[in-house]
């Protein structure tokens, strides 16, 4: 893999870097769920939820380079349950945020970033639209004399996984501190997040 590394174009990749950039600071759901996330539980929770963002983004690439992805994609069947299924799970996201009451003290804590985290996975995970953006986006910088497929999709999906990464954490953690500047405010603040899991979950059921 190494090897199919040092034989890419590096205009190839400073390309994909340019527009993997684009991405980034393109609101999307993603975006919209580390928000909520530093939102509700602060800027550790943001970035927790972002490294399960980016997991989930690997767990795609993986599918991806080993061409089960292919087979997701061509069955709406499939994708369709990925889809409505992650509009549930968000959908209990909204529900358990607008429930949830005002617990400033125990906001950095380790259940609360491992909570973070793990939503931050599943709702990934089952974003069917990640699924067609990976095939559609790293494909089109494959360039098959360069070396094996699957090494060039893992290679372009870590450096977009890290960009995601950063891009992300970035805004969790702007989030987190805005929100702790009204602290006293944090039932307003989880009335907000469940309004953004909740617009979430309505994007991701119809569109």
């Amino acid at each position: 893999m190494i090897e199919t590394l040092f034989n890419m174009d590096p205009w190839v990749i400073t390309t994909f870097i340019g527009a993997s950039i684009v991405l980034y600071l393109t609101p999307g759901a993603d975006m919209m769920f580390v928000i909520a996330s530093g939102v509700k539980g602060g800027p550790k929770a943001g970035v927790a939820a972002t490294a399960g963002i980016i997991l989930g983004v690997l767990c795609h690439v993986a599918l991806a380079a080993a061409g089960l992805a292919v087979l997701i994609a061509t069955s709406p069947a499939a994708l369709d349950v990925i889809r409505y299924a992650g509009a549930v799970y968000l959908a209990w996201l909204a529900w358990h945020s607008w429930r949830s009451q005002p617990q400033p003290d125990d906001r950095q804590g380790r259940a609360d970033l491992w909570r973070a985290f793990r939503r931050g996975f599943v709702t990934n995970i089952l974003n069917a639209k990640v699924i067609l953006f990976i095939l559609a986006f790293l494909p089109q910088f494959i360039r098959p004399e360069v070396g094996p497929e699957w090494h060039q999709i893992v290679i372009l999906g870590g450096m977009l996984a890290i960009g995601g990464f950063i891009s992300d954490a970035l805004i969790g953690v702007f989030a987190g501190l805005a929100a702790d500047r009204v602290r006293r405010s944090t039932h307003i603040m989880n009335k907000a997040a469940a309004v953004i899991f909740g617009a979430l979950a309505a994007r991701l059921a119809w569109n």
